[in-house]
């Protein structure tokens, strides 16, 4: 006979209240309250400034994330369960612009997310944009993150983004247009993070829902 999670849960817990505590059971449940427990969906959280190493200026640029998997939570046209990548959360970009001496900031939702150790690609379609910024609202737009761990202060921390070159569509001899970004895409982490940093808790993806 098969159970439920939740059953199965319930069945430990009933358990747990009734059998006794030996010297043995103490010490095991201690070292297993000592290891980390891994998290049930993923997660990007935190804030950080970048520098792009591709070109210098005195423009400060920073991400924030805070982006939970919220996985079969979006059903689709022809995919009713919605995705395992699904997710949710808010995405902040601050630009600040050193030759006209005005800070640029867009929101957006986040609507996928996928992780891997350390690693996280998301994206988010922007909601709203601080006048005078790009002409964004409705447009999705795709991040990815690299944790350098806690320990180390998140100075390995980097990031990678979706524009300013990274995602063209070449077309023979006509300039190259900016291209449709789809759920979850992004390039590799590129940009080193400066100050601030990056929590990326990962997550296996989970199976598709039997019901």
């Amino acid at each position: 006979m098969c159970l439920s999670p939740r059953k199965t849960m319930a069945v430990f817990a009933a358990l747990a209240v009734c059998l006794p505590l030996s010297g043995a059971s103490v010490a095991s449940a201690s070292a297993a309250g000592r290891r980390e427990e891994k998290p049930v969906h993923a997660s990007v959280t935190g804030r950080a400034v970048f520098v792009l190493p591709y070109y210098k200026d005195d423009d400060i640029r920073s991400f924030s994330f805070d982006a939970h998997a919220a996985p079969y939570s979006r059903p689709l046209p022809g995919i009713p369960t919605g995705l395992p990548t699904d997710a949710r959360g808010t995405i902040r970009v601050s630009h600040y612009s050193a030759d006209r001496n005005t800070t640029y900031i867009s929101e957006g939702r986040v609507d996928c997310l996928i992780t891997g150790p350390r690693t996280a690609t998301l994206t988010a379609v922007i909601t709203k944009v601080s006048p005078g910024g790009p002409p964004d609202v409705g447009r999705r737009l795709g991040f990815s993150v690299y944790d350098g761990g806690k320990d180390e202060g998140h100075s390995d921390d980097r990031v990678g983004f979706s524009w300013n070159g990274v995602n063209l569509m070449p077309a023979g001899d006509a300039a190259p247009e900016e291209a449709p970004v789809g759920t979850c895409m992004a390039p590799a982490p590129y940009a080193p993070v400066t100050k601030g940093g990056y929590t990326v808790r990962h997550a296996e993806l989970p199976p598709v829902p039997k019901s």
